[in-house]
């Protein structure tokens, strides 16, 4: 049986190899091009070093200056030696370019276009079979924006990777290029391509409760993580703060109510920040992060909004102690434009 490995570079580019029974990481990613540095193939050097983020295998054999059994332990691996037993996701220590690789490009066609409120907007595509896409749950890609020449803005999927179509969710600003076309120019079959996967703002392997903060458009990311694990069954319980800035800025509820039917450890609340909204939760995100949300600091944190919610989410936790075991965060402008991704790890 053949396993999917995720090579996540230190640039965010995430390229997908298949390992065959029995081989090496390094091995399968060469066999398609991608060359993982490596100055050995015996586990001596050290040079393929990477992160193991989830999945099983063996890690072979190697000496100690390559790396030490307390690495082994926290999940490092040896590209060279690594053999895969399910499906992994690999932190490696370079840049895609240095691998000799780089973002992969996909077309499709505009399946829906659904203006959800005069502020958001949906749409979905289906793709084109070659190249086959996989991404991780939360993860963007830098779409085409027709008739600009060729002008790229970043968006997160909004669906899970086994998903028929991949969807976006955008915030409909008046100057936007990528809201201009959809508001005045897209039409259901017009061709739309882009770039990707990109990001290290993913869902990582569930070990503990989980604490979602998104802010606006932010919530895209989320709902392809929910949609991911939906078919999984965490024991873990996973809480969704979704806040925005006023009453049309809050869609999809019935969303998360459908995620919340199918996933018996999700709740969520959703505020509205305009304390002159008709909305019973008012105030900003920091307002409902509950002491029981926090899990005594045993829980991953992952944040996703505009740069000024995510500042503020950050200092607010950090003024009040809050502490987690792993926080992700990734900041956007309304644009289209990721501006920061980033991770304080325990």
């Amino acid at each position: 049986m053949a396993y999917s490995i995720a090579l996540n570079f230190e640039d965010g580019i995430t390229r997908f190899v298949e390992c065959r029974p029995g081989e090496t990481v390094a091995d399968a990613s060469y066999r398609v091009g991608i060359n993982i540095p490596l100055d050995c193939r015996d586990g001596a050097c050290g040079t393929c070093k990477g992160f193991c983020e989830s999945g099983r295998y063996d890690n072979g054999s190697y000496i100690e200056d390559a790396m030490t059994d307390e690495e082994a332990a926290e999940g490092y691996v040896l590209a060279c030696q690594m053999r895969p037993n399910s499906d992994c996701v690999i932190r490696i220590a370079a840049t895609s370019n240095v691998c000799k690789t780089g973002v992969a490009s996909h077309k499709g066609q505009i399946r829906a276009i659904n203006h959800l409120s005069e502020t958001t907007t949906s749409f979905s595509m289906q793709l084109e079979p070659e190249p086959p896409l996989t991404f991780l749950p939360g993860q963007y890609v830098n779409l085409v924006v027709p008739d600009t020449g060729g002008q790229k803005r970043s968006y997160s999927f909004s669906s899970s990777p086994d998903a028929p179509e991949v969807s976006f969710l955008i915030r409909n600003t008046a100057s936007g290029l990528l809201p201009t076309y959809m508001r005045d120019k897209a039409q259901v079959d017009a061709p739309l391509e882009f770039t990707g996967p990109i990001g290290s703002f993913y869902l990582r392997e569930v070990r503990r409760p989980l604490l979602f903060l998104a802010g606006g458009t932010g919530l895209a990311p989320f709902l392809a993580m929910l949609g991911t694990m939906s078919h999984t069954n965490s024991k873990y319980p996973v809480h969704l703060i979704y806040g925005v800035t006023n009453d049309p800025d809050l869609v999809l509820l019935d969303k998360l109510q459908e995620f919340r039917n199918q996933l018996p450890n999700f709740t969520f609340s959703s505020c509205v920040a305009n304390e002159e909204s008709s909305y019973p939760n008012k105030g900003y995100v920091t307002r409902y992060i509950e002491s029981q949300h926090m899990h005594d600091g045993e829980v991953d944190v992952y944040l996703c909004g505009p740069p000024a919610m995510v500042d503020a989410v950050r200092n607010h936790m950090s003024e009040q102690g809050m502490t987690s075991a792993n926080f992700y965060f990734e900041k956007f402008a309304n644009s289209g434009v990721v501006t920061a991704i980033g991770a304080v790890l325990s």
